[in-house]
């Protein structure tokens, strides 16, 4: 794998199993991953359903998607590095989406709700993006729930175990209105 590090690292073992839940997938599904980052999340949708589209604004992180999705005889993902606006303005609809990064949800959430036929799924870290995310689908009126996640792995420590936190990541769960 590339030594190239990204911000953010890959989605976490135990979110993505609560957001790929959450998705709801089903093997006929049609996909789209913005802001794939490392690929991790568009591998394991690419297990489960018939096609993902995986975009990203960086180059680096493509590289990376692009090397992690080598390592499994995947054929149903398509990388593109693009900005997620500038995808949406195709005439594609998806079955669902997942969102694990963009500076631009407020811009891609209306586009984005008429595109999907039934799930959207953001991940946020950051409360400004979780306010954003939130308000926008309350006022689209595609606002399911929110699922706030914490997780805590154990660490041998003095002869013991203890546990380290791992950051909290709110799972925004949304409807898409695609016909």
């Amino acid at each position: 794998m590339s030594a190239i590090k990204l911000a953010g690292g890959p989605t976490q073992d135990e979110i993505m199993a609560v957001s790929l839940f959450k998705l709801g997938l089903r093997s006929t599904d049609t996909v789209l991953e913005i802001g794939c980052g490392t690929g991790k999340v568009s591998i394991a949708i690419a297990q489960q359903a018939a096609k993902i589209y995986s975009i990203d604004k960086k180059p680096e992180a493509i590289k990376i998607a692009r090397e992690s999705s080598q390592k499994i005889p995947l054929h149903n993902i398509e990388f593109s590095c693009t900005d997620a606006a500038d995808f949406l303005a195709g005439d594609r609809i998806f079955d669902c989406a997942f969102v694990g990064g963009t500076q631009q949800l407020a811009l891609i959430l209306p586009v984005l709700s008429k595109k999907v036929k039934r799930t959207i799924i953001i991940n946020a870290v950051l409360l400004s993006t979780l306010a954003q995310a939130v308000t926008a689908m309350q006022q689209l009126g595609i606002l399911c729930e929110v699922v706030q996640v914490q997780v805590a792995r154990s660490h041998e420590i003095a002869g013991s175990i203890m546990f380290k936190p791992i950051d909290p990541v709110y799972v925004i769960v949304g409807k898409g209105t695609a016909c």
